[in-house]
Order: C-alpha cells, then structure tokens, then sequence
C-alpha cells in the first residue's frame, strides 16, 4: 500500500531536520562535581540557530555554537571539555569566567575607601591585582536560582574580606539567549560596606572554531576615540589619551592585524592589544559600541553595553602550551576577548569614574553578544 503523499512529506521534512546541521555539545558529566563541598553540573540553553553551555563554577561559559556561511555549527569560544581543567588550569585561568569583584587590574593590590586602606592580593607580576585576587569569582560556585530553555541565573555571596574587599557582596548574574541570536548578561549587586564593584566576562572568542586561525584576520571596530594607556605591568598611567593618528583607532573598521606590529610603546608594554577603550558613549544605556568580523567563516560578534569601557586583548600570551575543548592547541593570537567594564584600577583613579557600591544602592550592568553570519 502506498503511502499518502502527506505523509511521504512530513517524514522527508523530519529526517532532513534530523539530519541538519548539529552541535556537539559537551556531556554533561564530564563536568559534574565538587568544589569547597558545593556541586558542579553543566547547563545547556538554546534559542534559534545559538546553543551554549555554562558551568556554575566561576559562572563560566563553556561552549557557545554558531553557524558560518555554511551552516556549519561550531563552537567559538575557548575552553575546556572537563571540569577539572577549569579546576587546576593547564594555563589561561580566566577561560569562559565572571570575573570580580573588581574586574582588570589594581595598581600595587591596595586602595583606599573613606580614608581605610584596603589591600588585595599580588597575584599579577607580584605587585597587582588581576580580576579579584587568586580567589576571584570566577574560582567560586555560584548558586543556580533559575533555569529555563533559553536563560540561566546564577546568585553568588562574597563575604566580607574575602580577598582583602570589604563588605557582603550579593551577586545574582543571568545569561539568556534572545531570539535575535543574542548573548544576554546581566549583573546585579548589593553590599553592606562601601566597597568596589566592577564585573566583566572573559570569554574568549575564536570566530573560525577553537584553535583555527589567527585574530589579526578579523575586521574590527572599535566606538572609541579615546584609550587608557598602561606602563610595563599593564597598570594604568593615569592618562586618558587620543586614538588619533595611533594604532589604537578603530573607528573605522580595520584588521587588527594592520597595525599591531608597529613600533609603538603601548603595544610593546601588551605584546599587542590588551588595552581599555573609552567608548564614546551618546547615551547612559545600552548601544553598540565593537563588532569585529571574520571573513573566511562569515561569522561576525557584535558587543553592546551600558559601560564606559571596551577591554580588547588580542592573545597574546597564549603560546601553544595549553588545548582546548577539541584538542586544538590554542596559539599566539588564536583568539580574543571582548570585555565590557569600568575603566581599569578606577578605584585609584578619580578621573576614571566611580566604581564604589555603597549600602542601599544597586550595581547593575548588561553586556550583550550578538552573532551573526555573512553568507
């Protein structure tokens, strides 16, 4: 007997979805786990052509897919196919993480609030502090408070004198996949003791696939007119300084590559790009300000935020020691990272805006990734 042709069609259509592109997706237990007595388990969220996952240790993202102008879902950020990798990193320890409480660095891992001095941990280059301390937020379990299909919220207490910073701080942060192919993050914070707050996320991103490529490929721009530069340890000189006529100026979109071999003194104290861009900012809430393009894959990232600060490292110390999720080994330049912030060691810094939490107010901030694909 023959069968309707309405039913010929539909199984067509269903075997050719079965056999559309497809993700390959991290199992699940290869992250499940202890850290300090809490559990670790690995959460998956989907939303049109994005899939991502994400880790409640340090809040990290693990995978993100999207396609390139082939359909091709690849995973294009960097990290690591099990949890004890992000537990005792091989090397990048920030891969994928929330990072804070005060994200960037710290000049001399000291600084001063209503005249109390306040000293955090010399674990960049021995006189700084990097992205919180040797136990930042990205080296804790965070709680998860809701989980959806699309959307994952994540709450986190840092107490009192952890790491030398004052105050209760209570952290709730939401990663939501839009129908736009977007990467929504949302911060939240409250504290019981004036004490500095500025989160960021690291991930780093590789638009060709993990370990494919190089980022001086990419197409790049920047909504910026202005950079902070930065001395030998990568601390802030304390000057807010024009991109005119430097190879800071991204306001027209460029390869990263062009000019980051020029002789210049701000470049050589980075190896490359690892610089704080001021965005010139036209209103206080969420706008366009980066979007940089690889065009072999297509693919292409588009940054929004509400903050003042761009953070573009361009990988420069990754030097071939480490692999990825995919055993790729992840090289000089194989990826970037894109972070949305306050100005770097602000709380030394009048000039570069306030970034002291006080009881009874409310830090909050968004960072969006949008994705897309030039066909």
């Amino acid at each position: 007997m023959k069968k309707p042709f309405l039913a010929v069609a539909l199984a067509a259509m269903m075997l050719l979805g079965c056999c559309g592109p497809q993700a390959s997706l991290f199992s699940p237990d290869r992250f499940q786990g202890e850290v300090d007595g809490k559990g670790v388990s690995l959460y998956t969220l989907k939303n049109g052509e994005i899939q991502m996952q994400a880790i409640n240790f340090g809040a990290r993202i693990v995978s993100l897919f999207t396609p390139d102008n082939e359909g091709k879902l690849v995973n294009i950020v960097v990290g690591h196919n099990n949890l004890q990798d992000y537990i005792t990193p091989p090397g990048e320890r920030f891969l994928g993480a929330c990072v804070g409480p005060v994200a960037n660095r710290i000049g001399n891992a000291s600084f001063t609030v209503d005249g109390v001095v306040y000293n955090t941990p010399k674990n960049d280059n021995g006189k700084n502090t990097l992205h919180g301390g040797f136990l930042g937020v990205d080296n804790l379990v965070w709680d998860v408070v809701a989980l959806t299909d699309t959307s994952l919220t994540l709450h986190l207490l840092h107490p009192d004198g952890l790491e030398g910073y004052p105050g209760n701080l209570d952290m709730t942060m939401t990663y939501a996949l839009t129908s736009d192919n977007e990467l929504r993050i949302g911060y939240s914070a409250t504290t019981d003791k004036a004490t500095p707050v500025n989160f960021s996320n690291h991930p780093f991103f590789c638009l060709r696939g993990e370990g494919n490529g190089s980022v001086e490929d990419y197409m790049m721009y920047i909504k910026a007119s202005k950079f902070i530069p930065i001395d030998a340890l990568s601390i802030p000189t304390g000057e807010i300084a024009s991109v005119e006529g430097t190879p800071f100026d991204f306001r027209e979109p460029h390869l990263i590559g062009e000019r980051i071999g020029v002789e210049n003194e701000q470049l050589r104290n980075a190896r490359g790009y690892d610089h704080n861009w001021c965005i010139d900012k036209e209103t206080n809430g969420v706008e366009l300000i980066c979007r940089v393009e690889d065009p072999v894959s297509g693919r292409w990232v588009e940054i929004l935020t509400d903050q003042p600060g761009l953070q573009f490292y361009s990988g420069n110390f990754f030097e071939g020691k480490e692999k990825g999720a995919n055993g790729n080994v992840l090289g000089f330049r194989s990826s970037l990272a894109l972070e949305t912030q306050q100005f770097p060691d602000a709380v030394n810094h009048p000039d570069f805006g306030n970034v002291i939490l006080r009881p009874g107010e409310r830090y909050t901030q968004i960072c969006i990734y949008r994705f897309g694909c030039k066909k």
